[in-house]
């Protein structure tokens, strides 16, 4: 069996594949569905440092090949999660990854402050990407000096391995995937969901309360794979690709593109075990291509 092991800074995942933050709340959606511990890693649903309600309902939406969403980011706020959610994961054999966000740089700061503290949370997901909060969100990731910025204060406060999300609505990806490299990153995952909107013909009024959300699913793979090879390309620092993973194989081709790991995220409303599927689908692959190591997989797309 091949070593599935890799990793980003010093921690290490037992294997690439890991549940994409928003999909499976802190994991205990899919718990009784699938042993956590098989996983790579969990990347719990977005925390902000108060309670939020998120947006008014209607909020999801299904499309062709995909689905809305506009949930903005509801949770109960960070004291919470560390009362109440942390001491039931903090045990189970994997990598739990909070996904922190904020309206403003100081926000950002606290939160990872506080979540800093948590001895078992080995890294953070520095949200920077978020399409459906009306500020703070999307609006620090879409220019290089907000995003250093916000990069560069957490990592002023923050010394373990720190994952920055990226938002795939930009001219540029890979000009914000090296800003924040340049201020300390460790690791960049891409993509976040896609600005979208649906309408009802016959009402003749928008879908969402919201009026836009964030599209995900098979629909957007094709281009959040071409952004993960840009990126992967632009980069030294390890990529984690994500974007409408449906398979083993369809995870197989991020990790060519340059993926040093993958998340999955709407496919899980289809099939929650489909995280554990993928991990015996990478390693069945490394088998019939006789590969002892995943490593040898990351980036190996052959060109011309």
């Amino acid at each position: 069996m091949a070593d599935l092991s890799v990793k980003i800074k010093d921690l290490v995942f037992k294997n690439p594949v890991l549940t994409a933050s928003g999909t499976c709340g802190f994991g205990e959606e899919i718990a009784d569905f699938v042993d956590l511990s098989e996983l790579g890693g969990v990347v719990m649903k977005g925390t902000t440092l108060k309670h939020r309600e998120g947006n008014n309902y209607p909020r999801m939406a299904e499309t062709p090949s995909g689905m809305l969403n506009a949930v903005g980011l509801q949770n109960k706020g960070v004291d919470n999660f560390i009362r109440n959610i942390y001491p039931n994961i903090k045990d189970i054999e994997t990598n739990f990854i909070v996904n922190v966000n904020g309206s403003t740089i100081e926000e950002y700061v606290e939160l990872t402050e506080r979540i800093n503290e948590l001895d078992k949370i080995p890294a953070i997901e520095l949200n920077i990407s978020c399409p459906n909060v009306k500020e703070g969100g999307m609006a620090f990731g879409v220019s290089c000096p907000s995003a250093e910025a916000v990069v560069r204060a957490v990592r002023a406060v923050y010394s373990k391995p720190l994952i920055v999300k990226l938002s795939p609505n930009v001219t540029n990806i890979a000009e914000i995937a090296r800003a924040v490299e340049s201020q300390g990153a460790d690791s960049v995952s891409l993509v976040n969901t896609f600005l979208g909107m649906a309408i009802d013909a016959e009402s003749r009024k928008p879908v969402l309360s919201t009026i836009t959300g964030g599209l995900s699913g098979p629909a957007i793979k094709p281009i959040a794979l071409r952004m993960v090879w840009q990126v992967a390309q632009a980069v030294k620092i390890p990529v984690i690709g994500m974007g409408g993973i449906m398979n083993a194989t369809d995870a197989i081709e991020f990790i060519l593109a340059g993926a040093s790991a993958v998340q999955i995220g709407t496919g899980i409303f289809i099939d929650p075990t489909l995280p554990v599927q993928v991990v015996a689908g990478i390693n069945d692959y490394l088998d019939r291509h006789n590969m002892n190591s995943f490593n040898e997989l990351i980036g190996s797309l052959q060109i011309g």
